[in-house]
């Protein structure tokens, strides 16, 4: 039970009365009633000058931070781009095909998931992040913040860097189909020419179009990492090229030059985008559109050798991973590793493949919920899938490690 309160009771007074009482010196003592109930408020003092001041610098402040916020940077942000299932299918402009469509060999049927990842860079050097955008990134452990010249040196045109990220791109998937036949065994031929030459390098003047490089520094090369090779370990010297050009054999001089390429590793360059070719006993085209650099290659070669044998080579388990291939089936580092982490976990996969010389940028960034394998070559990947497959000891598979 809850009592009401009771009300006080209200007294009937009236403002500014004066009550006059009689006495014998007839002195008017003021009632307590005789003055105001309520006071009128006293006039505001004005702010002092240092207030306003105040305020306006904070204003001024606000503002200025406003437009560093949206004013461009030397920077670009690398975020995780799209997930492809290299065994699945991908819409192109003739419809939806498989990703990795193989003619005039024997295939089997996949239907499980080798994921293959992207980086998305989010920048150009016409239209930069603002710091705003760079201070959201820098937080964000999926994101990574680098400098404009990673992807756009200086005097590289947008364009420029799309042209040698798709070469690359059809570079590798080449290398994968390669790789994935000499791990099965099955014989091709193959041959190393130059698809362009850049401007103002070292090999412009002394290269062309066409040319089938043979051997640099004296060593016979057949493909792209036997070039690349060479010329690292050259350095900054002359270094010979012989070249067959229109039928005929031809010996150039070059002196390579140190770059960083668009996938953000670097080394020593000679100023020309090579296109290896191979003659193939059977037709594979990997179709991916709008998709640029070499790091998919590894991936590429595993969706390969599981089509062309029976199975699936890591049975139920979702795999994804990253890594370039050459023929030999060697795998290299990337770009962009921790946002391909998070892309992989985001599409579910629970298992991730890592180029061994990535394993620096790997240790304390692998999101929760998957777990991380170091390869250096296809062999060591084909074991990591062999042993997801048949329950084997993954404990016994080389891992990043602090």
């Amino acid at each position: 039970m809850v009592r009401a309160a009771r009300r006080p009771p209200v007294a009937n007074i009236r403002e500014g009365i004066r009550v006059t009482l009689p006495n014998d010196d007839h002195h008017e003592s003021p009632s307590p009633l005789s003055e105001p109930l309520f006071e009128p408020a006293a006039p505001r003092p004005p702010r002092p000058r240092r207030v306003v001041a105040g305020w306006i610098s904070l204003a001024v402040a606000f503002v200025i931070l406003g437009v560093l916020a949206l004013s461009p940077t030397p920077y670009v942000v690398q975020v995780p781009g799209p997930v492809f299932n290299v065994l699945s299918t991908t819409k192109t402009d003739d419809g939806t095909q498989p990703l990795i469509d193989i003619e005039g060999a024997k295939t089997y049927d996949v239907s499980k998931t080798l994921d293959m990842l992207t980086v998305s860079v989010v920048g150009t050097p016409d239209r930069s992040p603002s710091w705003f955008q760079i201070a959201v990134a820098w937080f964000d452990p999926s994101q990574a913040v680098v400098p404009m010249s990673t992807y756009f040196p200086d005097g590289t045109t947008v364009k420029e860097q799309d042209e040698e990220s798709q070469l690359m791109m059809v570079n590798s998937q080449q290398d994968a189909v390669a790789a994935a036949l000499t791990q099965l065994d099955i014989p091709f031929d193959s041959a190393l020419t130059v698809g362009n030459v850049i401007a103002d390098t070292p090999a412009d003047g002394e290269l062309q179009v066409g040319d089938e490089i043979t051997a640099a520094g004296g060593a016979p090369v057949g493909d792209v990492t036997q070039l690349r090779d060479v010329i690292a370990k050259n350095g900054e010297k002359p270094l010979t090229l012989t070249v067959l050009r229109d039928g005929a054999s031809a010996t150039v001089s070059v002196t390579p030059t140190k770059a960083t390429y668009s996938d953000g590793t670097s080394g020593f360059v000679i100023g020309i985008q090579t296109t290896e070719t191979y003659d193939f006993p059977f037709h594979v085209a990997i179709k991916l559109d709008d998709v640029g650099g070499p790091s998919a290659g590894m991936m590429f070669a595993l969706g390969i050798i599981d089509k062309l044998t029976p199975g699936a080579l890591a049975g139920d388990a979702a795999v994804a991973g990253t890594g370039t291939i050459d023929a030999e089936g060697d795998v290299g580092p990337i770009g962009g590793i921790r946002q391909k982490l998070y892309g992989a976990r985001d599409a579910g996969a629970d298992y991730f493949l890592a180029p061994a010389d990535n394993c620096g940028e790997v240790v304390g960034h692998v999101p929760d919920g998957i777990r991380v394998f170091s390869v250096k070559t296809l062999d060591d990947s084909l074991a990591v899938l062999h042993a997801l497959a048949d329950d084997g000891d993954l404990d016994a598979l080389p891992s990043c490690k602090s």
